[in-house]
């Protein structure tokens, strides 16, 4: 049997073990879980993180503003150092619509050990604690629009599941040929890594949440030290809800239908430092791990389609057949994704092309870190993270 041959068989194995023993990942059916309206609807403080953006607040904003929610609840929008007058912009956004009452601030520049984000979600919590005494607090990215119920869903879902998190993967934008090419798969790729069904269940290992759209008990927050405890963390989302479940916290995480990141990427370059920013941050920095990643993406998504093009080429059978069964449970697995994000499924053969780029992106991650510039976002660049004493 030839090296080809036994690589793509490798491959289907790891296809079929896929497609049944990783938490059915590829499924889109985890939608918010089973939801009463309680019998006191709590305060909630809604902190939005801002930093530059203009582009997107007039469409998010007026959605949180908006929110049709029972009981008490403020926005408090935490201007990072914007250069482009995003909180003068809310300012006025919030006379233009009224609804909730906003609150805009501005922390200054980060302190020692802080990424910028986190920084400004510890001001705003801060902030929402000496104002309100919310039993909720929702972290939300400031590109995130949400449908006029979705605080309501949200604080529904978690009182009577008895949730301490309750996360939701907003549906990114996909207008665009690379937008429709890379974020879905994005999607795909995250659930693959964090199964939704495995994450949900009480005490689980594996643990994550969406950042866009977190919902989070204020009691939780003060048991996990939050944000204080997490404070370097460039995937904050990820290490957030590690810290809630490491002290206890009940965490839920699913796709969402009516919450919405209106973010526009209209080109491969800002697709790509999406990607990258992160990726080599998430392989925790080592050069092994980087190794092993890529030759596991290599094998898993190159290999089936390299085993039916050198079939085909040479009449060799067996890569031709393996490389294709794994190549359609590969493609088949993507189908759900595609139909959620309302996209062609004749993207579905696409899919290892979109792994070589992600396969690339994530070296480039490596590579700008060891440059001294990776992490970066929007004009800041976090080195690697200190280990602890």
């Amino acid at each position: 049997m030839s090296a080809l041959t036994w690589i793509t068989v490798v491959s289907l194995a790891a296809w079929l073990w896929l497609l049944l023993g990783q938490g059915f990942f590829w499924r889109t059916d985890m939608r918010l879980p089973e939801r009463r309206p309680p019998a006191v609807w709590p305060a909630v403080a809604i902190v939005v993180p801002a930093r530059d953006e203009a582009e997107v607040l007039p469409t998010s904003l007026p959605s949180l503003l908006a929110q049709d929610y029972p009981g008490r609840a403020e926005v408090f929008l935490v201007d990072d150092g914007s250069s482009d007058g995003t909180g003068e912009l809310a300012r006025s956004l919030a006379a233009e619509h009224g609804g909730l009452p906003l609150t805009v601030s501005s922390p200054g520049e980060p302190g020692p050990g802080w990424t910028g984000k986190l920084w400004a979600v510890r001001h705003g919590m801060a902030l929402a604690r000496s104002r309100t005494d919310a039993t909720y607090l929702l972290l939300t990215d400031a590109d995130i629009a949400h449908a006029p119920d979705s605080l309501r869903e949200l604080v529904a879902a978690a009182g009577t599941g008895g949730l301490d998190l309750v996360s939701q993967m907003a549906r990114l934008r996909v207008a665009t040929m690379w937008e429709r090419l890379i974020v879905p798969a994005f999607v795909y790729f995250f659930a693959q890594l964090y199964p939704f069904r495995w994450i949900n269940r009480p005490g689980a290992r594996t643990t994550a949440a969406a950042g866009g759209c977190v919902l989070l008990r204020s009691d939780a927050a003060e048991r996990a030290g939050l944000p204080d405890s997490i404070r370097q963390a460039v995937i904050d989302d990820v290490t957030l809800a590690r810290a809630v479940r490491r002290t206890g916290g009940r965490i839920w995480l699913g796709l969402a239908d009516r919450v919405d990141s209106v973010r526009p990427y209209p080109g491969l370059g800002p697709l790509w430092r999406m990607v990258s920013r992160s990726a080599y941050a998430q392989l925790r920095h080592n050069p092994l791990l980087l190794a092993g990643t890529v030759a596991g993406l290599a094998v898993v998504y190159l290999a089936p389609p390299a085993g039916v093009l050198a079939g085909a080429l040479t009449g060799w059978t067996d890569p031709l057949a393996a490389g294709g069964a794994a190549w359609a449970v590969m493609a088949g697995t993507y189908l759900p994704m595609l139909r959620y994000y309302r996209q062609p499924l004749l993207l579905a053969p696409l899919l290892p092309f979109t792994a070589l780029l992600y396969l690339l992106m994530t070296v480039d991650s490596a590579v700008q870190h060891y440059r001294g510039r990776g992490a970066a976002w929007k004009g800041r660049t976090y080195a690697r993270p200190e280990a602890a004493p």
